[in-house]
Protein backbone atom coordinates (compact mmCIF):
# COMPACT_ATOMS: atom_id res chain seq x y z
CA UNK A 1 0.00 0.00 0.00
CA UNK A 2 1.19 3.70 -0.58
CA UNK A 3 2.10 6.07 2.13
CA UNK A 4 -1.64 7.85 1.72
CA UNK A 5 -3.48 4.03 1.79
CA UNK A 6 -2.02 4.45 6.00
CA UNK A 7 -3.09 8.17 6.46
CA UNK A 8 -6.21 6.71 7.90
CA UNK A 9 -7.39 3.83 9.86
CA UNK A 10 -10.58 2.58 11.52
CA UNK A 11 -11.49 2.82 15.14
CA UNK A 12 -14.43 0.48 16.02
CA UNK A 13 -16.37 0.78 19.25
CA UNK A 14 -19.03 -1.59 20.08
CA UNK A 15 -21.16 -1.88 23.41
CA UNK A 16 -22.82 -5.18 24.97
CA UNK A 17 -25.33 -5.18 27.85
CA UNK A 18 -24.47 -7.92 29.64
CA UNK A 19 -26.98 -10.44 31.19
CA UNK A 20 -25.56 -11.35 34.14
CA UNK A 21 -22.46 -10.98 35.81
CA UNK A 22 -19.41 -12.06 34.60
CA UNK A 23 -18.67 -14.53 37.56
CA UNK A 24 -22.19 -15.76 36.54
CA UNK A 25 -21.78 -20.08 35.53
CA UNK A 26 -23.61 -18.53 32.32
CA UNK A 27 -20.89 -16.32 31.60
CA UNK A 28 -18.09 -19.02 31.59
CA UNK A 29 -18.10 -20.12 27.90
CA UNK A 30 -18.19 -15.97 26.84
CA UNK A 31 -15.61 -15.94 29.20
CA UNK A 32 -13.63 -18.75 27.89
CA UNK A 33 -13.61 -17.17 24.43
CA UNK A 34 -12.03 -13.89 25.78
CA UNK A 35 -8.46 -14.89 25.44
CA UNK A 36 -8.63 -16.36 21.95
CA UNK A 37 -10.45 -14.34 20.22
CA UNK A 38 -8.46 -11.68 21.47
CA UNK A 39 -5.27 -13.56 20.33
CA UNK A 40 -6.79 -13.90 16.90
CA UNK A 41 -7.65 -10.27 16.43
CA UNK A 42 -4.11 -9.49 17.59
CA UNK A 43 -2.87 -11.69 14.72
CA UNK A 44 -5.49 -10.57 12.35
CA UNK A 45 -4.06 -9.16 9.31
CA UNK A 46 -5.10 -5.00 9.15
CA UNK A 47 -5.21 -5.14 13.42
CA UNK A 48 -3.63 -1.97 14.75
CA UNK A 49 -4.54 -2.03 18.25
CA UNK A 50 -7.38 -2.61 20.88
CA UNK A 51 -8.11 -1.16 24.70
CA UNK A 52 -6.92 -3.05 26.99
CA UNK A 53 -7.16 -2.47 31.11
CA UNK A 54 -3.77 -1.51 32.90
CA UNK A 55 -2.76 -4.83 34.17
CA UNK A 56 -5.74 -7.09 32.36
CA UNK A 57 -5.18 -9.10 29.13
CA UNK A 58 -9.06 -7.50 28.22
CA UNK A 59 -10.69 -4.25 28.81
CA UNK A 60 -14.07 -5.97 30.27
CA UNK A 61 -13.21 -5.19 33.73
CA UNK A 62 -13.76 -1.23 32.52
CA UNK A 63 -17.40 -0.22 32.55
CA UNK A 64 -17.21 3.43 30.83
CA UNK A 65 -20.51 2.78 29.75
CA UNK A 66 -22.38 1.22 32.73
CA UNK A 67 -22.53 -1.01 35.35
CA UNK A 68 -23.59 -4.05 33.14
CA UNK A 69 -21.83 -2.52 29.55
CA UNK A 70 -18.55 -3.62 28.25
CA UNK A 71 -17.06 -1.78 26.04
CA UNK A 72 -14.82 -2.72 22.92
CA UNK A 73 -12.64 -0.85 21.37
CA UNK A 74 -10.37 -1.26 18.56
CA UNK A 75 -8.15 0.03 15.47
CA UNK A 76 -7.82 -1.54 12.26
CA UNK A 77 -5.93 -0.68 8.80
CA UNK A 78 -9.11 -0.77 6.69
CA UNK A 79 -13.14 -1.79 6.72
CA UNK A 80 -12.20 -4.72 5.71
CA UNK A 81 -9.75 -5.94 7.91
CA UNK A 82 -12.17 -5.64 10.06
CA UNK A 83 -15.05 -6.94 8.31
CA UNK A 84 -12.77 -10.45 8.16
CA UNK A 85 -12.19 -10.51 11.19
CA UNK A 86 -15.89 -10.06 12.64
CA UNK A 87 -17.32 -12.28 10.39
CA UNK A 88 -14.63 -14.36 8.93
CA UNK A 89 -12.95 -15.67 11.87
CA UNK A 90 -13.68 -17.39 15.18
CA UNK A 91 -14.91 -14.32 16.41
CA UNK A 92 -18.23 -15.32 14.63
CA UNK A 93 -18.92 -18.09 17.04
CA UNK A 94 -18.79 -15.67 19.72
CA UNK A 95 -21.37 -13.11 17.22
CA UNK A 96 -23.76 -16.25 16.96
CA UNK A 97 -24.38 -16.36 20.73
CA UNK A 98 -24.08 -13.08 21.80
CA UNK A 99 -27.98 -13.83 23.00
CA UNK A 100 -26.80 -15.86 25.31
CA UNK A 101 -24.48 -13.26 27.28
CA UNK A 102 -25.72 -10.02 25.97
CA UNK A 103 -29.35 -7.97 25.36
CA UNK A 104 -30.44 -7.02 22.38
CA UNK A 105 -30.17 -3.52 22.15
CA UNK A 106 -32.77 -1.51 20.46
CA UNK A 107 -30.22 1.85 19.55
CA UNK A 108 -27.14 1.40 18.19
CA UNK A 109 -24.31 -0.43 19.74
CA UNK A 110 -21.62 -0.21 16.93
CA UNK A 111 -19.62 2.39 15.98
CA UNK A 112 -17.22 2.90 12.98
CA UNK A 113 -15.13 5.98 12.43
CA UNK A 114 -11.75 7.12 10.72
CA UNK A 115 -8.73 8.48 12.69
CA UNK A 116 -5.33 9.43 11.75
CA UNK A 117 -3.01 6.85 11.78
CA UNK A 118 -1.26 6.44 15.01
CA UNK A 119 -3.94 7.72 16.59
CA UNK A 120 -5.55 5.78 19.67
CA UNK A 121 -9.48 7.04 20.62
CA UNK A 122 -10.24 7.30 24.12
CA UNK A 123 -13.09 5.58 24.97
CA UNK A 124 -14.81 9.52 25.87
CA UNK A 125 -14.07 10.01 22.30
CA UNK A 126 -15.55 6.27 21.07
CA UNK A 127 -18.59 7.19 23.02
CA UNK A 128 -18.97 10.17 21.92
CA UNK A 129 -18.97 9.07 18.03
CA UNK A 130 -21.69 6.25 19.82
CA UNK A 131 -23.71 9.27 20.63
CA UNK A 132 -23.38 10.85 17.92
CA UNK A 133 -24.27 7.94 15.80
CA UNK A 134 -27.73 7.76 17.97
CA UNK A 135 -28.33 10.93 17.62
CA UNK A 136 -28.18 11.93 14.01
CA UNK A 137 -27.60 8.50 12.12
CA UNK A 138 -24.85 7.67 9.80
CA UNK A 139 -22.28 10.16 8.27
CA UNK A 140 -18.79 10.28 7.95
CA UNK A 141 -17.73 11.00 11.08
CA UNK A 142 -19.41 8.21 12.65
CA UNK A 143 -21.02 5.12 10.59
CA UNK A 144 -22.23 1.41 10.38
CA UNK A 145 -21.13 -1.17 8.22
CA UNK A 146 -23.87 -1.07 6.57
CA UNK A 147 -23.87 2.66 6.06
CA UNK A 148 -20.07 2.76 5.54
CA UNK A 149 -18.05 6.40 4.18
CA UNK A 150 -14.45 5.94 3.22
CA UNK A 151 -11.54 7.58 5.23
CA UNK A 152 -11.50 10.44 2.07
CA UNK A 153 -15.10 11.26 2.94
CA UNK A 154 -14.82 11.51 6.45
CA UNK A 155 -11.93 14.19 5.85
CA UNK A 156 -13.80 16.15 3.00
CA UNK A 157 -16.82 16.55 5.99
CA UNK A 158 -14.68 16.99 8.82
CA UNK A 159 -13.62 20.38 6.74
CA UNK A 160 -16.86 20.87 6.23
CA UNK A 161 -18.67 20.43 9.01
CA UNK A 162 -17.48 21.84 12.33
CA UNK A 163 -17.97 18.79 15.06
CA UNK A 164 -20.95 17.64 16.78
CA UNK A 165 -22.06 18.80 20.26
CA UNK A 166 -23.59 15.20 21.39
CA UNK A 167 -23.86 15.86 24.77
CA UNK A 168 -26.80 19.35 23.82
CA UNK A 169 -28.02 16.85 20.99
CA UNK A 170 -28.56 13.75 23.23
CA UNK A 171 -31.22 15.80 25.25
CA UNK A 172 -33.05 16.91 22.30
CA UNK A 173 -33.29 14.33 19.79
CA UNK A 174 -33.79 10.62 19.97
CA UNK A 175 -31.82 7.28 19.47
CA UNK A 176 -31.52 5.79 15.84
CA UNK A 177 -31.97 2.32 14.79
CA UNK A 178 -28.99 0.22 15.22
CA UNK A 179 -29.00 -1.96 12.22
CA UNK A 180 -25.24 -3.37 12.08
CA UNK A 181 -24.13 -6.41 14.77
CA UNK A 182 -20.58 -5.95 14.37
CA UNK A 183 -17.87 -7.43 16.80
CA UNK A 184 -18.43 -7.93 20.62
Amino acid sequence: MTASAHASHLAQLNVATLLHPFDDPRMAPFVEMLDPVNAAADGAPGFVWRLVEEGAADATGLRPAGEDVVVNLSVWQTREALWDFSYRSGHLEVMRRRREWFERHVQAHLVLWWVPAGHRPTVAEALERLADLRVHGPSPRAFTFAAAYTAAEAAQHAQAVPPAQPERAARTASPAPSGDTAAV
